[in-house]
């Protein structure tokens, strides 16, 4: 049984907590070789509080740190290095395990010795979540775009695949050991990945933490290392409505305009396929294209309303992209987050 560390950045994260401690807590996993470790932003919304309660009483240790660059990446460096545990948990606060093996399952890959990490093969669509978060477990994806680049690592239900990065695969039952070309990996690294802490932190230094960014980092160094994509998901309760999306959206293309320019980001974002981007562009214009994906996921999983929100989710991200490339040709700046909440 190894011991796990789930480190976890919150703002504002009210909405979601409750649903995320109430699934760790069913957990099979031994509590005892578990602990949660928090990076707060400076909530306002009673989050402190409702950690506080959990802690006096959940029977898993429980600790808040405070996360004064308030970003999810911050928060993920200061949690990190409070770990003390064989393997880190990455989990964002809106991230809801699924079901009381979801733990076990993750850990078991990482008997395999070239194994150094695990992740859910796909989100877990629920009828009872909203529209677009059931459109995001559809396409494996919250942000379509990742669709047309071919560099997700999700399920996605309009493809039929996880992801369309060259890679070497091997079925082992209850999960994928998957050797990936050193030379591009898909967007591995979040919402509910977990490696093993040593690999981490010997590719790890500084205040933000890009998961993507150190993956490439350690494969660059050690490109024989296994991902491990295990056959179940991780409930993302991403977005409740439009306006949310939008926001997320803006804050996405802002933050990373930023980070590229000022903090040195080492993923190989440049080798994107420029003429996906374009393709994406020309989609959105035309329509018909869009159409036709959303009605080859509608075949797949019978979720009218979800799929038609796949249009929409494409001219929005088109739109905010498009204004936040060509506002950051003249002032990049990190997302304010005043009033930011879950």
């Amino acid at each position: 049984m190894y011991s796990i560390s789930i480190v976890t950045p919150t703002f504002n994260s009210m909405r979601t907590l409750d649903d995320y401690m109430q699934a760790i807590l069913s957990q099979s996993y031994p509590h005892d070789k578990l602990e949660i470790i928090f990076a707060d932003g400076g909530s306002t919304d009673g989050t402190l509080e409702k950690i506080a309660s959990y802690a006096s009483s959940c029977g898993i240790p429980v600790s808040v740190c405070p996360n004064p660059l308030r970003t999810g990446e911050a928060g993920k460096a200061v949690g990190v290095k409070k770990a003390r545990n064989d393997i880190i948990c990455l989990l964002d606060s809106d991230n809801i395990m699924p079901d009381e093996g979801w733990l076990l399952r993750m850990m078991r890959p990482f008997d395999e010795e070239a194994v150094i990490a695990s992740e859910p093969i796909e989100y877990t669509w629920r009828r009872e979540d909203s529209v677009i978060n059931r459109y995001c477990a559809l396409i494996g994806m919250n942000d379509p775009l990742c669709m047309f680049t071919g560099n997700y690592d999700r399920r996605c239900l309009v493809t039929g695949r996880w992801t369309e990065v060259r890679r070497e695969e091997r079925d082992c039952g209850d999960y994928l050991s998957v050797k990936f070309d050193p030379k591009m990996i898909p967007t591995i690294g979040a919402n509910g990945f977990c490696i093993r802490t040593a690999a981490l932190m010997s590719h790890f230094s500084g205040d933000y933490l890009f998961d993507i960014d150190v993956l490439w980092e350690i494969m660059q160094q050690s490109p024989d290392v296994r991902i491990a994509k295990v056959k179940t998901g991780i409930v993302h309760l991403f977005c409740p409505d439009v306006r949310t999306f939008c926001r997320k959206q803006n804050r996405r293309i802002t933050d990373f305009l930023f980070f590229s320019e000022a903090k040195g980001r080492t993923y190989p974002w440049s080798k994107i396929s420029k003429g996906r981007i374009i393709l994406f562009a020309l989609c959105c214009v035309t329509i018909i294209p869009l159409a036709v994906q959303a009605f080859a996921g509608w075949c797949r999983k019978h979720d009218g309303a979800a799929w038609a929100f796949h249009v929409p989710a494409c001219w929005i991200t088109l739109w905010v992209y498009g204004l936040g490339t060509i506002r950051g040709l003249f002032v990049r700046k990190q997302a304010d987050r005043t009033g930011w909440k879950q």
